[in-house]
């Protein structure tokens, strides 16, 4: 594990980590995106991840930016 992995490991294990939560409508899916040392680093990758998933096809794609604590999974369908 590089020293950058580890500080994210560190970060998120305390609650300092910061993530993303993307809600998608279609599909009805919750994810994850993280965890990033800094909102600014999040940020500057958001955009990437958001452009895959409506590639893929999802559609009213809304998010928030959290710092917390996040473990498995990481991709959550809603549907019930």
């Amino acid at each position: 594990m590089g020293p950058i992995r580890a500080l994210r490991s560190l970060g998120n294990s305390f609650g300092l980590a910061w993530w993303a939560k993307v809600e998608t409508i279609q599909p009805e899916v919750t994810y994850w995106f993280g965890p990033f040392l800094t909102r600014r680093s999040l940020k500057a990758n958001l955009p990437g991840f958001l452009k895959e998933l409506s590639l893929e096809g999802s559609s009213s794609i809304k998010y928030e930016l959290l710092r917390c604590r996040r473990n498995e999974p990481l991709t959550i369908n809603t549907r019930s």
